[in-house]
């Protein structure tokens, strides 16, 4: 059966903390009902919170026909939730004990064409559907904080999960307006975190040799490589840093240094010590700006470069 024969109306969001409720916003958003759970104490209530505070900027992002926040529904029982969902979206604990419980249950609990995704930013999904009856479709769908306004979503199957289902959750995100990539085979991390590892892993690096503040180091990417990352991945930037040669000229010339920094790249142990200065460090950048301030501006620039990509019509 084709992804395109099961168009999915209905969405479980199980688990609904900030990446939980992100998620929930953007469904609701994109017009689909959306049945929620979570055992915390006053779980209901911060959820319908956090979708009101999202609300605005969905509305800015343009809504759904038919896009509301009656339709979030909360239920006590995980069985409950997911009964009736087409598609499930699990973002509990980052524990490959309490995802292998989760998943079993939701597991016996869905209907058979329900596709089971959880939000995992590291664990491999094969652990995680170890335990199901039906592992063929259990996937890894992993966003991009915040899920509501990030489009990237993580694609990953494990060892028993099936291409159909690859394909119905791809085409389920990007339907929504997500950009699925396909993890083509498990590693730690997935893609994106491992690039943003990889970054912090320097960063960290430079602090604890005194190479830098923690200031100059934020300063030298959002005001340097970051500004053209936000637009095109590190490859096409090499290429067009390249000239008329793009990346095959780049590569010929810098490959020899490019390769020396790797060698020089720094591996950091998170001592008590480092982990101080980092902290003290984003204290005294900070100053006396609010992070609600700064996580609206964020959201707003955000929100604007999301919309200038997507209309040029040559960077979506």
């Amino acid at each position: 059966m084709s992804a395109a024969a099961d168009p999915v109306k209905r969405v479980a969001v199980v688990a609904t903390g900030v990446i939980g409720a992100s998620w929930a916003a953007y469904f609701l958003a994109r017009g689909l009902d959306v049945d929620a759970t979570d055992p915390s104490p006053g779980a209901e209530a911060r959820l319908r919170a956090a979708v009101a505070q999202h609300w605005p900027t969905m509305e800015r992002f343009g809504l759904a026909e038919g896009a509301s926040v009656e339709r979030l529904h909360f239920h006590d029982r995980l069985e409950d939730a997911v009964a009736a969902a087409d598609f499930v979206q699990e973002n509990g604990p980052e524990r490959i004990d309490i995802k292998i419980k989760l998943f079993r249950r939701m597991d016996a609990a869905a209907a058979p064409r329900t596709l089971l995704a959880s939000s995992s930013s590291g664990l491999a999904i094969t652990g995680v559907q170890s335990a199901c009856r039906h592992p063929e479709r259990v996937v890894l769908g992993h966003p991009f904080n915040p899920p509501h306004l990030i489009p990237l979503v993580e694609v990953v199957g494990g060892e028993h999960t099936s291409a159909d289902t690859i394909e119905r959750t791809m085409a389920f995100y990007s339907a929504i307006g997500k950009r699925p990539i396909h993890v083509k085979r498990e590693v730690k991390g997935h893609i994106a975190n491992r690039l943003q590892a990889a970054l912090w892993r320097e960063a960290f690096h430079l602090v604890d040799q005194g190479v830098a503040s923690v200031a100059d180091i934020d300063t030298a990417i959002a005001h340097g490589p970051g500004l053209r990352w936000a637009l095109m991945g590190p490859f096409m930037n090499l290429h067009l840093s390249g000239g008329a040669g793009g990346i095959a000229h780049v590569l010929d010339h810098l490959g020899g240094p490019i390769e020396d920094w790797w060698r020089d790249l720094g591996a950091p142990t998170m001592t008590a010590e480092l982990k101080q200065r980092v902290v003290e460090g984003v204290a005294a950048e900070l100053g006396a700006r609010r992070i609600g301030e700064l996580e609206s501006t964020r959201d707003t620039l955000l929100l604007n470069l999301i919309h200038d990509k997507t209309t040029s019509g040559t960077l979506e």
